[in-house]
């Protein structure tokens, strides 16, 4: 019987699956998102998510407590310089896994796992409002007042224009009219 026995065993010998799951962790860590199964990603995550939150206090124990997890001097310092200072203020929740559909080869879902604050699309995008149509007639009468402020605008402008005009051509003027009378 397997009572309690919940996480998933990826089909993979308990030192295969620690091996494997060490060596994408480290990959996570490095790259900031990898491509994998849908299974891999999620078991990653749970096997990610509290080396991610040990490595919040910088401390000696702590770094020796991951390096026994992941087993790369590169990855831990990475994790330790980079990802913890900038995941330093979210309580927990640093990965996030995407489903991408199915493999052809072998129909297996994919998904990619990626950190959270190290995507710079979702960082860079903006939520803009988008203008949707009703429908052509309300579209039509914008048009037409559009047109109609933009003549009043152009109209408003030269105005303005020849209004300051005006002072320079006066100033100009009286200049020539007192070099004139000397």
């Amino acid at each position: 019987m397997r009572h309690n026995k919940k996480f998933n065993h990826l089909g993979r010998t308990a030192s295969h699956r620690n091996a494997m799951l060490a060596n994408m962790a480290c990959s996570l860590i490095m790259h900031k998102r990898i491509t994998t199964t849908l299974a891999k990603a999620k078991a990653l995550k749970k096997y990610v998510e509290p080396l991610i939150t040990r490595s919040k206090d910088d401390t000696t124990n702590s770094r020796r407590v991951v390096f026994r997890y992941l087993q790369d001097k590169v990855a831990v310092s990475e994790l330790y310089k980079t990802v913890a200072p900038k995941v330093g203020d979210r309580p927990g929740g640093y990965t996030r896994v995407i489903k991408l559909g199915t493999r052809q080869g072998d129909a297996a879902q994919i998904a990619f796992i990626e950190l959270v604050d190290f995507d710079e699309n979702m960082a860079k995008t903006e939520k803009t409002a988008k203008k949707t149509r009703r429908s052509r007639r309300s579209t039509g009468k914008k048009d037409e007042t559009a047109k109609v402020e933009n003549s009043v605008e152009t109209a408003d402008a030269t105005e303005a224009v020849s209004a300051e005009e005006a002072p320079k051509e006066v100033s100009e003027e009286k200049a020539q009219d007192e070099k004139a009378a000397e």
